[in-house]
């Protein structure tokens, strides 16, 4: 009986091991398949996000390349020409809306990383000499930020 006993023991045994073998190797699936989840999700968030910036990347070149259009219709409407202000603002209302910004820099310290400046006055004689900040007087070329990022910097005139 002692043989029964032990062989029913060894059986018991060998069938707890089996047991936890399986559960060990069910908890190590389980965490590859959470882990294979993870990744994909964060393979999608980077797909979907790359695609965001691809699709602004290019409509931002597109944005660039009308700029010159703008540039012109501001060149006839300061020469005179009729009929172009509603053309202008009819386009440049239809870019501001898709992310396009107007660097409204007039009466602004100057700053190298949203303009450039291509003419210098010197400071009045009588302006205060402890704020030596030159600052934009006027604007020759209207600058755009596209997103947040410089599209096309403004060409100004600095006085300081």
């Amino acid at each position: 009986m002692t043989d029964e006993k032990a062989e029913s023991t060894s059986e018991e045994l060998s069938i707890e091991a089996l047991v936890e073998q399986l559960t060990k190797e069910r908890d190590e699936f389980k965490d590859i398949a959470l882990r294979v989840q993870a990744e994909f999700e964060n393979y999608r968030k980077r797909s979907a996000a790359q695609l965001v910036d691809e699709s602004d990347r290019n409509v931002g070149r597109i944005v660039e390349s009308l700029l010159d259009t703008l540039d012109a219709c501001e060149a006839a409407m300061a020469h005179g020409i009729e009929g172009v202000e509603e053309i202008f603002g009819l386009m440049l209302g239809a870019l501001q809306k898709q992310g396009l910004e107007v660097l409204d820099l007039v009466d602004t310290v100057f700053d190298p990383g949203v303009a450039d400046a291509v003419v210098h006055e010197p400071a009045d004689a009588d302006a205060d000499s402890s704020n030596p900040e030159s600052r934009v007087v006027e604007v020759l070329r209207t600058g755009y930020r596209w997103k947040g990022r410089v599209l096309r910097a403004a060409m100004v005139k600095v006085k300081g």
